[in-house]
């Protein structure tokens, strides 16, 4: 990132203080329309959403002080566990939507394929609807900062324990359980950009349920 340094950040940190204040007034704002169609998360306040802007180098090669992005987890276990939220992430160039969970443990993301093998017809009814395709189309279709995607990385091969000819192996091939949206740049900046929030998540909502059902046996 250009100027990321501490001598230019501290010429322009009145800058940041002004876009982080309007970044935190639009994370407000979204967590109360968020309540609207999920009340778990009607006790979380701005500061439990949003991280820090100033990047921990101790344990990294990019000793880069700073992030170039806001971003907030609106979840209602908070930040640090394993129960899915709903994203939002603020970059030049790289903004987008996101929910669910991401990085589960083993013994978790067992219990997760049980359940989908378990009950099939609910988990394809929440996965394979007409919007949750288009919205974020199919396992391993897209990485990272594509325009779409769900999940972040898959296995290779079916997981061990689980039959390899299952129907449904893409799904039981997951390692998380997170799907995204690409949005333009000035997303946050129309009239409407709650509503159209509020409509990319309600569609990702009942996957997460599922998956939350089975993460909340374990913490």
């Amino acid at each position: 990132m250009m100027n990321n340094n501490r001598p230019w950040f501290q010429a322009h940190k009145d800058e940041y203080l002004s876009a982080k204040a309007e970044f935190e007034t639009g994370v407000a704002q979204a967590i109360n329309r968020i309540v609207e169609f999920d009340d778990s998360v009607a006790h979380i306040t701005v500061k439990d959403a949003t991280y820090r802007f100033y990047r921990d180098t101790r344990f990294s090669p990019d000793k880069s002080p700073y992030k170039n992005h806001f971003g907030a987890y609106i979840a209602a276990h908070g930040k640090k566990s394993f129960h899915g939220g709903y994203y939002i992430h603020l970059e030049p160039g790289n903004c987008m939507l996101a929910c669910g969970s991401y990085y589960l443990p083993t013994n978790i993301l067992t219990a997760c394929r049980n359940e989908i093998m378990g009950n099939i017809d609910e988990w394809l009814s929440c996965v394979e609807n007409e919007s949750f395709v288009r919205l974020f189309g199919h396992p391993g279709e897209g990485s990272w900062g594509d325009a779409h995607g769900f999940g972040l990385e898959l296995l290779k091969t079916c997981p061990s324990g689980f039959p390899r000819d299952y129907e449904h192996i893409q799904y039981l091939r997951m390692k998380d359980f997170c799907c995204w949206k690409t949005v333009s740049p000035d997303y946050f900046t129309t009239d409407h950009w709650l509503d159209d929030m509020a409509a990319v998540f309600k569609v990702a909502k009942p996957m997460m349920d599922f998956i939350n059902a089975v993460i909340d046996d374990y913490e």
